[in-house]
C-alpha cells in the first residue's frame, strides 16, 4: 500500500476515508472517519466489535453465532489490506476507501472474517507450489428506481428514448449504447479502483448485464475485486437516477443473475496443470473436476446463500440445476469452456450473484484442491442438454442446503467448525424471520375464501 502521508499529499482533495470489512453476506461493513483521522486508521487500524462478521442480512445481532455475549461482544484490531487504499470516485464529496481485515485480541487473523477463510484454502496451494489463476463474471440488473404499482422492482427507463426496457436483449450492442454512459463510469470507477473490469454485455433479462473481471494469480485479490466491483456498479447506478442489484432473481419469470468463476492452477513453473493436448485438458483437470463435483452439495449453501437463491435453478434457465459438467456446455455447473490449450480452465457456473465471492472461492478451491490430492475421478462428462441427462440435481431448498453444510465432514475440514456455526447460526436466523413473515400472495390466497 501507498504510504498514507504520501496517498493523501497526492490527493490533497479527499476530506474522509471509508474504511470497512466484508461480512458473513458479503455486505461492506465499518466507519468514515474525516481526513484528519484518516492517518491514524491506516497506520494502527480501527476497533471493530467481532460480532461484526455474523451480523444477518438486516444487520441485526446473531446471538446463536457464539460471537457476541460470550466474548463480551468485545473488539477485534480492523488493519488495512494492503493495496486497497483507493478514491471512491462516485461520492459527493472527495473521499477514499480502504478494506479492512480483522485480527483477534492476539493479534492473530480473525477466524470468522470471510477474507481470512479463503486465505486458508489458498495457503494450501501455496503448500504445494500451487497458484490458482481466477477471474470472475458477475450479472447484475439495472432497475428503476421507482417501484411498480404493487411495490415490486421494474426493469428501468432506456436512458435516450425514455422507453421501457422489457424484452430479453442478449448481446445487444443498442442496449449497450442505451446504458453506455453508466456501464462507461463503471469501467472508469473500475480502473481508478485497480479493479480490472474488462469486457461488459448485456444479458438475457431486461436490463441486465454482465461485466468480466480480468483473471489475476492472486484467487484473494480476486474476490476483492468482485466485492470491490459490486460496491461500484451500485454507486454507479445510484448517480445515474437507476438502482442496481445482484440478487440472484429479482424477477419471476426471467433470468436469474449468476456469478461464475474461471479458473486455472500454475505449478512453480508457472506452467497451467489443466493445459494438455486440446482444451479438454489433463487428468489434473479431471481430479479437479471430480473434486467439486464430490464437495458441490455440501457447499450449495454457500453458492445460494439465500432463500431467493433457489429460484435461480430453473429448468431451461442456463442456470444449473444438476450436479454436472461438460464441455462447453453452458447449463452444466461446471464448464471447460473451449480454449486455446494455454488458456485450458475451469468454469464453475453453480453461483449466484449473490453468493459472498470470498466463501464462495474458498469452496471452489477447497472443492478442486480435495479433488487434485485424491485423484477423484468425476462422472461423464455430459453431452447435449443437461437438463435431460439424468444428473443428480442439486438441493433445491435453503433448508437442505443448510443441512448438507452443516453435516460435512468435508466444510468442517476447510472453513472449520467454529466458521461453520456463524454461518449457519446467521443463515438459519434469517430463513426463520423469512418463514414468519405473512406475504402479500399469502394474503391473496387465504385470506378470504379460505
Amino acid at each position: 500500500m501507498a504510504q498514507p502521508q504520501a496517498f493523501f499529499e497526492e490527493h490533497p482533495e479527499f476530506e474522509a476515508l471509508e474504511a470497512f470489512i466484508v461480512d458473513v453476506n458479503g455486505v461492506l461493513r465499518g466507519k468514515k472517519v474525516p481526513r484528519e483521522s484518516a492517518a491514524y486508521v491506516l497506520k494502527d487500524g480501527m476497533r471493530m466489535p467481532f460480532s461484526i462478521y455474523a451480523l444477518d442480512v438486516w444487520g441485526q445481532d446473531v446471538l446463536a453465532s457464539g460471537l457476541i455475549f460470550e466474548t463480551g461482544d468485545g473488539d477485534g484490531i480492523c488493519t488495512a489490506v494492503p493495496g486497497s487504499l483507493k478514491p471512491s470516485p462516485w461520492a459527493d464529496h472527495p473521499t477514499a476507501q480502504v478494506l479492512l481485515s480483522m485480527q483477534d485480541r492476539k493479534g492473530r487473523p480473525f477466524f470468522a472474517d470471510p477474507r481470512q477463510v479463503l486465505k486458508n484454502v489458498i495457503a494450501l496451494y501455496t503448500k504445494k507450489n500451487l497458484t490458482p489463476v481466477v477471474g470472475m463474471e458477475l450479472e447484475f440488473y439495472l432497475l428503476d428506481s421507482k417501484r411498480d404499482e404493487r411495490g415490486n422492482p421494474q426493469p428501468p427507463l432506456f436512458p435516450r428514448t425514455g422507453r421501457r426496457a422489457r424484452a430479453p436483449q442478449i448481446l445487444s450492442i443498442g442496449e449497450l449504447e442505451e446504458f453506455g454512459p453508466l456501464l462507461d463510469d463503471i469501467g472508469r470507477f473500475c480502473a481508478l479502483q485497480g479493479v480490472p473490469a474488462d469486457a461488459a454485455i448485456s444479458e438475457n433479462g431486461p436490463g441486465q448485464h454482465e461485466i468480466n473481471l480480468r483473471h489475476v494469480s492472486d484467487a484473494l485479490l480476486a474476490a476483492d475485486h468482485a466485492t470491490l466491483m459490486k460496491r461500484a456498479v451500485r454507486a454507479t447506478a445510484r448517480k445515474h437516477g437507476m438502482d442496481a442489484t445482484f440478487m440472484a432473481k429479482p424477477y419471476e419469470g426471467l433470468s436469474g443473475s449468476g456469478l461464475h468463476v474461471h479458473f486455472s492452477i500454475l505449478d512453480k513453473k508457472g506452467q497451467n496443470i489443466f493445459a494438455g493436448k486440446d482444451y479438454k485438458g489433463t487428468p489434473a483437470l479431471r481430479h479437479a473436476v471430480g473434486g467439486l463435483l464430490k464437495s458441490m452439495e455440501d457447499c450449495t449453501a454457500l453458492f445460494a446463500p439465500n432463500l431467493n437463491s433457489y429460484r435461480r435453478f430453473a429448468i431451461g434457465s442456463h442456470a444449473p440445476t444438476t450436479m454436472s459438467w461438460g464441455y462447453d456446455n453452458r447449463a452444466a455447473s461446471i464448464r471447460i469452456p473451449e480454449s486455446s490449450i494455454a488458456a485450458t480452465r475451469i468454469e464453475h457456473r453453480c453461483a449466484g450473484a449473490d453468493a459472498n465471492p470470498y466463501l464462495m472461492l474458498a469452496a471452489i478451491l477447497a472443492g478442486a484442491y480435495e479433488g487434485l490430492t485424491k485423484k477423484t475421478e468425476p462422472s461423464k462428462p455430459v453431452v447435449g442438454d443437461v437438463y435431460k441427462s439424468g444428473a443428480k440435481n442439486l438441493p433445491t431448498n435453503w433448508g437442505e442446503a443448510l443441512a448438507r453444510f452443516e453435516n460435512s465432514k468435508f466444510t468442517a475440514k476447510y472453513f472449520g467448525k467454529p466458521y461453520q456455526k456463524v454461518f449457519l447460526a446467521a443463515k438459519r436466523q434469517e430463513k426463520a424471520q423469512l418463514e414468519r413473515q405473512v406475504s402479500s400472495l399469502e394474503y391473496d390466497a387465504y385470506l378470504r375464501d379460505i
